[in-house]
């Protein structure tokens, strides 16, 4: 198990640095740069700004300053108001963080609830409601439903405020954070829970006289786990870091916003701390997830 997860994270770390590499030499393959938009800054001004944050020298150099700089845990500063990127992301990852650990929490609990009761009263009238539902979910773009929630509830209904600095809530923007996960998470928990129902020690547990509520907590519920855990662990990095288009939507300050931003103002050293921040959010709540497998299955075994 120790050896296991020390390679995990050795390809952790390499995953990292391939994505880091691979976004910095594609963002500077696209045309322009992050003052060419800037019309009242002058050549030479612009020529100064380059040489003061090293693009005027050439991309494997700059690259290596910038791991340079990386391992010494400075993310560098932002290319469009100078402020420092560890004080935007301590400014905007908790909204983001909050938005997501609720919207997944949502997903997850209501997704795998419903999901079982499906796959329980199979072909019967609340399984056609929820596969109804899903469907209906996972064909939504997330912009759309967000857009949606706006207009009726905000605009038309007046029952929710909208998104500003002194009114901070958070229902609309994780229904439509929730509602994809969710309803993919139904999918998984029904087909898992039809399998595990369909084991020898289900009806095993039958033959014996075990009672129906352990049979489906004890047995099935547990062992049908292990998918909506392994969709789970980079679902939860990628929504705590914020959907960009439901954040850009409700005007939410969080860094799937800021990574918006970014990208269209090239603020190259934003962009890369942002991929680089959801990168490691994302190979850790995989290796966890991996380690989660033997706490809720202990016949896996690692290698």
């Amino acid at each position: 198990m120790a050896r296991y997860i020390v390679k995990r994270i050795i390809l952790a770390i390499l995953t990292v640095f391939i994505i880091a590499a691979l976004t910095f030499f594609l963002m500077h393959a696209v045309p322009g740069g992050p003052f060419n938009r800037e019309k009242a800054l002058s050549e030479a001004t612009i020529k100064s700004l380059n040489e003061r944050y090293n693009l005027d020298k050439p991309l494997p150099t700059q690259f290596l300053l910038y791991v340079k700089e990386l391992m010494r845990g400075d993310f560098g500063v932002s290319l469009k108001n100078g402020r420092e990127i560890s004080e935007i992301f301590r400014e905007s990852f908790p909204i983001s963080c909050k938005l997501g650990l609720m919207a997944i929490a949502v997903a997850l609990l209501i997704g795998t609830f419903l999901g079982s009761l499906a796959a329980l009263m199979r072909n019967r009238l609340p399984d056609r409601i929820i596969i109804f539902l899903t469907t209906l979910f996972t064909s939504i773009p997330s912009f759309i439903l967000a857009t949606f929630l706006l207009l009726i509830f905000c605009i038309l209904l007046g029952w929710v405020d909208v998104w500003s600095a002194d009114s901070q809530n958070y229902i609309l923007p994780v229904i439509a954070l929730a509602a994809y996960p969710m309803a993919y998470t139904t999918r998984l928990a029904k087909t898992s829970m039809l399998d595990a129902l369909s084991q020898d020690y289900i009806r095993t547990a039958k033959a014996k006289g075990v009672k129906k509520g352990a049979i489906i907590f004890k047995h099935a519920l547990r062992n049908s786990l292990i998918p909506i855990i392994t969709y789970a662990g980079p679902q939860i990095a990628y929504i705590i870091t914020g959907s960009m288009v439901v954040e850009t939507v409700f005007t939410i300050g969080g860094i799937g916003s800021k990574f918006v931003s970014a990208i269209n103002n090239r603020d190259y050293t934003l962009i890369m701390a942002t991929t680089i921040f959801l990168a490691v959010l994302m190979v850790t709540a995989t290796l966890i997830c991996d380690i989660v497998y033997k706490v809720v299955d202990p016949r896996i075994k690692y290698e």
